[in-house]
């Protein structure tokens, strides 16, 4: 009896649900990963600043904590209820990016207003623009399935959103999220099954304006003068570039030790940030920065498979909640990755979970939640088929054997000796 309970126990449990143990792996492994390098690589910059030797990493550590359990807290919260609340979500973030440029509540920082003044720190919304962006666009995607998929209008309006949200990105100014989130929008939106030439359509005046855009303003072209050929002024324009390609060609194999880092002292420019995979190249060599390619590999392709068993299952809105989320973040890891390495011009985004921040860090938590949820309510929906396929499956007819084979008349009719008439025969 208590067999049987505890086999229906576990069946109920699994119609439940159950988060992907290898989402949560990656996750919490570049999470470690990334205290372990915040913690090597921004002492000398908080010994500097006479700010104590880990400050950075406690406010990291500050940040990271809290946006688990705002993580954690999610991972509880049916997807249903966040596609209701999606456009609201959508237009808070507009009102916050806009929110940027109010004085004394809108922080410049750098010479870019891209920050807003929370009294005890200061916030990003773009973090969690990127969220409420991928939220939005998956409740758009479901509830327009066929204009998606037939009409050019019904690719339009996604693209609008997007394209608004960019405008105001571009005026900060922030380039890099712009961009990022453009071709998030456009690999959501073909996901869900748009034509390529409505895309493509759309696309092709972008490209004359992307050019305008980077060759308007002096500092983006020394940014693409100085990534083309950085040695040609490594003192000035190239100076971050030459110093994270030193700091990458001294690791060699398996780098120089953990903490052992030279380029991390006030020679390469946010070392504990932008550029902190260069000091994992100079501490950990080739073999680091593969193991922290790996992870994100990871993360990112079991939430891209997640996201088609998804759609295949009818969780649509779970399936492109992890397409979104997983794009959001493979593709600001490949630019950071891509940057540190010289293959693409500086752009001011942080690796996912590993470099030192606040905002960036904490809503980087958040979708990690979000993207265990959509998996959770994926997961349920595929052990639900399949319980419903076993009960609908009709059992088995025998198979029939010679012993279950009904006997001819004749031999029916024949009487067999019994032991004792054949000794009487004898």
């Amino acid at each position: 009896m208590q067999m049987t309970d505890w086999f229906a126990q576990s069946q109920a449990q699994r119609r439940r649900g159950r988060y992907d143990p290898w989402l949560l792996a990656a996750a919490i492994a570049l999470a470690a990963f990334g205290a372990v390098m915040v913690a090597s690589s921004s002492i000398a910059v908080a010994d500097g600043q006479h700010k104590g030797d880990f400050y950075y990493l406690t406010r990291h550590l500050m940040f990271l904590g809290l946006g688990s359990a705002m993580g954690f807290a999610l991972m509880k919260v049916e997807l249903r209820l966040m596609e209701k609340y999606a456009f609201g979500a959508m237009l808070l973030g507009l009102a916050l990016l806009l929110a940027v440029f109010v004085p004394h509540f809108g922080m410049r920082i750098n010479g870019a207003r891209r920050w807003i003044n929370l009294g005890v720190i200061g916030f990003q919304p773009v973090e969690a623009v990127k969220l409420a962006l991928v939220l939005y666009l998956a409740s758009y995607l479901v509830r327009h399935r066929e204009g998606v998929e037939r009409h050019f209008f019904g690719v339009l309006k996604p693209m609008a959103v997007a394209g608004l949200t960019a405008a105001l990105l571009l005026a900060q100014p922030d380039f890099g999220s712009a961009a990022l989130i453009a071709t998030v929008t456009v690999g959501m939106v073909w996901l869900a099954g748009a034509r390529m030439r409505y895309l493509m359509i759309l696309g092709a005046p972008l490209v004359p304006l992307a050019m305008y855009l980077a060759l308007s303003t002096d500092y983006r072209v020394k940014r693409l003068t100085s990534f083309l050929d950085p040695w040609k002024d490594p003192f000035n324009d190239g100076f971050q570039l030459t110093q994270a390609l030193i700091a990458v060609g001294r690791g060699e194999w398996f780098g120089v030790g953990l903490g052992g880092s030279v380029q991390k002292l006030f020679y390469l420019p946010e070392a504990h940030t932008d550029f902190i995979l260069a000091v994992i190249g100079e501490e950990l060599g080739l073999a680091g920065i593969v193991f922290v390619l790996g992870l994100f590999a990871l993360l990112v392709g079991r939430g891209m498979v997640l996201g088609l068993r998804g759609v295949e299952v009818g969780q649509r809105f779970a399936g492109y909640v992890a397409f979104g989320i997983s794009l959001m973040i493979g593709l600001q890891a490949l630019v950071s990755v891509g940057v540190n390495l010289g293959v693409l011009p500086t752009k001011g985004l942080t690796l996912p979970l590993i470099s030192s921040g606040g905002s960036s860090v904490l809503m980087t938590c958040v979708m990690i939640g979000v993207l265990l949820r959509a998996s959770f309510e994926i997961h349920r929906a595929e052990d639900t088929r399949r319980m419903a396929t076993r009960v609908a499956a009709p059992a088995p007819r025998p198979v029939a054997t010679e012993a279950s084979q009904p006997l001819p008349a004749a031999a029916r009719g024949r009487i067999e000796p019994h032991i004792g008439q054949v000794h009487a025969y004898e």
